[in-house]
């Protein structure tokens, strides 16, 4: 066998033709792509939270639960636990604020093209009040959809309201509406989302946000009601770092001549009329750095039908006549509860209030 390999060594080499010794071009492309995916693809870095404008998403939001949701209801939580741990290779269906956090990510892909150095992107924490248990579904889940979420936060029944500002959180969606009060108590902007009631087709390279005047910036009262209203500080350009608001990227679009092709779009759509409250509200948005891009005054039309001509990935409105109307023509809509903070200032004087007397 060694005589036979050494005769192997010594023959003279001769190359045959070129289409024998290389593979075709066409082939070599296809080979090639097999083998790309099926590696590992890179990831980007997840930016600093100082830097990032922090999305906190739980996970009844971003995914489908409501048959674990029932079992932890009827059966407890070592059911629900088990039952997690034995479907644990089977994705979640895409719930209410995934097209939301897929828009998103494909706003940061384009930052990422325009700005390579820079972390000024949105940035997604998935916070849940799970069981460490369960993250593993949800981590499979995440890898099956090619997610990019780095952030999560499980607290194994805890409310994770206490972590938002370790998160530097500058919005928070859920689908519990007692934990988006919490959390606008503390100072977080936060919002109830909810599933349309049909299946309509958003875009999926421009982020679409609606939202009504009387979830951010209308009142007929003082300033603190304003503040009250939760969505303000997601909007409002504020002098700090832990307020990153959406107007900032917008920017970043429009000083590289994007503001045609800007893939964040904002929309005000608000049932009052433009002769009453129309130049107020540019104007306020406007000195919040927030340049809307398109205002619709209805004067009391229903919103429904517009939104669904807009096809937003999510809609703000402090009303749930108006979110469940939104709803019915298949747009993802979020309830802003209407002066919370307030209302939580009020209880609290009034509680003091005989001891002052």
């Amino acid at each position: 066998a060694w005589q036979f390999g050494t005769s192997l060594c010594k023959r003279p080499w001769h190359p045959g033709p070129l289409s024998e010794a290389q593979p075709k071009p066409a082939a070599w492309e296809e080979a090639k792509a097999f083998y790309d995916n099926l590696s590992p693809k890179k990831k980007p870095k997840s930016p600093k939270p100082q830097n990032a404008i922090t999305i906190a998403v739980s996970s009844r939001a971003l995914f489908r639960m409501e048959e674990e949701q029932k079992i932890y209801n009827e059966q407890g939580v070592e059911a629900y636990v088990k039952y997690q741990l034995d479907h644990e290779n089977e994705a979640f269906l895409p719930g209410a604020a995934f097209p939301f956090v897929k828009a998103l990510e494909a706003v940061n892909k384009q930052l990422r093209e325009l700005y390579p150095d820079s972390e000024e992107l949105f940035d997604i924490v998935l916070m849940t009040n799970h069981h460490a248990q369960v993250g593993v579904r949800l981590i499979n889940s995440i890898n099956h959809y090619n997610l990019f979420i780095e952030r999560f936060c499980m607290t194994g029944g805890n409310s994770p309201i206490d972590y938002l500002k370790a998160y530097h959180t500058n919005l928070y969606l859920s689908s519990d509406c007692e934990k988006v009060t919490d959390a606008i108590e503390e100072g977080i902007a936060a919002a109830t989302i909810f599933s349309p009631n049909r299946d309509v087709q958003v875009s999926d390279d421009q982020l679409r946000v609606a939202f009504d005047g009387d979830a951010v910036l209308f009142s007929d009262e003082s300033e603190q009601i304003v503040k009250a209203h939760g969505l303000d500080k997601f909007f409002e350009h504020e002098q700090t770092y832990e307020n990153k608001p959406l107007a900032q990227l917008q920017k970043k679009f429009y000083s590289k001549g994007l503001r045609l092709e800007c893939p964040i779009r904002t929309y005000l759509v608000t049932a009052r009329s433009a002769a009453s409250s129309g130049a107020r509200a540019l104007k306020t948005l406007r000195s919040w750095g927030l340049e809307t891009d398109e205002a619709l005054f209805l004067a009391g039309a229903p919103k429904g039908p517009l939104l669904e001509k807009i096809r937003p990935h999510i809609f703000f409105d402090d009303q749930m006549f108006h979110v469940e109307g939104a709803k019915e023509m298949g747009t993802i809509a979020a309830h802003v509860p209407y002066g919370v903070a307030q209302k939580h200032r009020r209880t609290a004087q009034g509680t003091k209030a005989p001891n002052n007397k």
